[in-house]
């Protein structure tokens, strides 16, 4: 028993050194090689460590070589990212990051691959609940070479919304948890894949618990919806002139509906007109950093769309009423997601229906 228990503790030492330290003539892509394409909200303070926070963001290369190792710096070590490669994201490789600065070896992803040039995307699962990564770049052969960057898509869509848009769950059982952070995968979010329908490039602005008015924690969508990084109420300014898209999507209510009429959240409790005006406002502050943009207000689709919860789809429908009266351009229209009576986060079946729907809208709005 005590040589088998030597044995094990050496052969999890080698393998543990397999995983984080591959043993091959390596060379470093820096991260600020023009060979990468960056997708979202990116921070590049520091290009050579660019720090990726929010749900969606994506990194994509082409490249020589039979072997790959990211370098990632993670701030909490609770991130999930999907590997693609080629374009084959029904069976992804899935990483769980380690906190702080690590390699992680995806050379066997090569394995008896005819192709001399691969694609890669990194792309982000989790939120900005989990922290934010920073990505330090490729480790290649070093006869190997990353190519030219695939080309970035022409259209833009922006999503903004709450745990529906981010994908909480959307991995999970059906009659099992939905807040695990290794089955929350935006990948197969309603956004994530209407973007994909309509070939446009996309950010997704989304946390699982914020509101308009109200939030599962002190902050709420007006006060972060302009910031560069994702991680909490943090204070970071986006500059939305560098990236203006053709559609925006507002799927905000859900928390609302549920912590001020089942948590009681807010005290008083606001008037129907107060929460109209809220959504006003917000709105608003959307439209002002995106004057050209079609937007379309969504809803559900969690309870707030349920018949015993009509009035929240009423609260929105006359904000954008009222807020299409003011303003005869860019009208901004209206769609619903419907409660199919499931009491947890949507499921990616439900998604996939979500977003089959809002790719119509989108298609009939913009001729796409």
């Amino acid at each position: 028993m005590k040589n088998w228990c030597q044995l094990s503790c050496r052969l999890a030492a080698i393998l543990s050194c397999l995983i984080i330290s591959p043993a091959f003539s390596a060379q470093t892509i820096s991260a600020a090689d023009q060979g990468f394409l960056y997708t979202g909200r990116v921070d590049f303070s520091d290009p050579n460590q660019p720090l990726i926070s929010w749900p969606g963001t994506s990194i994509k290369a082409n490249f020589t070589g039979n072997s790959l190792v990211i370098l990632m710096d993670d701030e909490n070590g609770n991130n999930y990212f999907n590997v693609i490669l080629n374009g084959k994201d029904q069976f992804p490789a899935v990483i769980s990051l380690q906190k702080g600065l690590h390699e992680y070896d995806l050379s066997y992803l090569l394995f008896n691959q005819s192709n001399t040039t691969n694609q890669i995307e990194i792309y982000k699962r989790t939120e900005g609940q989990e922290g934010g990564t920073h990505f330090l770049g490729l480790k290649l052969d070093d006869s190997a070479k990353l190519l030219a960057p695939p080309k970035a898509l022409k259209r833009k869509i922006a999503f903004f919304g709450d745990s529906i848009t981010s994908g909480m769950g959307n991995e999970g059982a059906n009659n099992g948890k939905d807040n695990l952070e290794s089955e929350k995968n935006h990948y197969w979010s309603y956004a994530a894949i209407t973007a994909r329908n309509l070939n446009a490039e996309f950010h997704s602005i989304s946390l699982s618990g914020i509101g308009i008015m109200v939030s599962w924690f002190d902050f709420i969508m007006p006060q972060y919806f302009d910031q560069i990084s994702a991680a909490g109420n943090n204070g970071s300014q986006w500059d939305f002139t560098q990236w203006q898209p053709e559609v925006v999507v507002v799927n905000l209510g859900q928390n609302d509906s549920w912590l001020i009429e089942n948590e009681k959240r807010l005290q008083p409790a606001p008037t129907e007109r107060e929460i109209i005006e809220a959504y006003k406002t917000f709105m608003l502050k959307l439209k002002a950093v995106y004057p050209k943009a079609q937007f379309i207000s969504a809803l559900g689709s969690m309870d707030a769309t349920k018949a015993e919860r009509k009035h929240w789809v009423a609260y929105v429908k006359t904000a954008i009423s009222e807020l299409n009266k003011q303003n005869k351009h860019n009208q901004i229209e209206f769609i619903s997601f419907d409660f199919t009576g499931y009491g947890g986060h949507p499921r990616i079946a439900q998604h996939i229906q979500n977003a089959d729907k809002l790719s119509a809208k989108i298609k009939s709005l913009m001729q796409w």
